[in-house]
């Protein structure tokens, strides 16, 4: 099964529209609640970042019986230094996206935790890729 969703940076009344929606499919398909716990954390980070990071962008997930692969891509100003991005309480949020309680520097964090496998590309000035693959039988963790 294949859904797409389009998001609105800066339009934070419509976070957590993607991650209900798949929660909602997850649960019709009576997956163990650990597993959409994950998925559903994973996606809902990826959209908080597109909202308060970016102009726009897409998220495409592909569930399959084996995962989940979830591919968000956004138009925006990009990650200078992925890595330093990847620490805990690191953010470059603005002064008015943290008064709404985002921002705090735990996005790109909470995703590789919950992740079975991430991917990030990004571009400065263009834009950034964030692939997220969940295994529904944890066994099959590659990291």
């Amino acid at each position: 099964m294949q859904y797409t969703f389009h998001i609105e940076g800066g339009n934070f009344a419509n976070t957590g529209v993607a991650s209900s929606e798949i929660k909602k499919r997850l649960k019709q398909l009576n997956l163990n609640a650990q597993t959409i716990k994950r998925i559903v954390v994973a996606l809902y980070e990826a959209e908080v970042n597109v909202v308060a990071h970016a102009y726009n962008g897409d998220i495409f997930v592909d569930l399959t019986s084996s995962s989940i692969h979830i591919l968000v891509k956004d138009e925006g100003p990009g990650i200078p230094d992925i890595e330093q991005a990847m620490q805990e309480g690191f953010s470059t949020a603005t002064e008015e996206v943290r008064e709404m309680g985002f921002g705090a520097g735990m996005g790109l964090p909470n995703i590789k935790k919950n992740a079975d496998h991430l991917d990030i590309r990004s571009t400065v000035g263009k834009g950034t890729e964030v692939e997220i693959t969940i295994y529904l039988n944890h066994d099959q963790k590659t990291e």
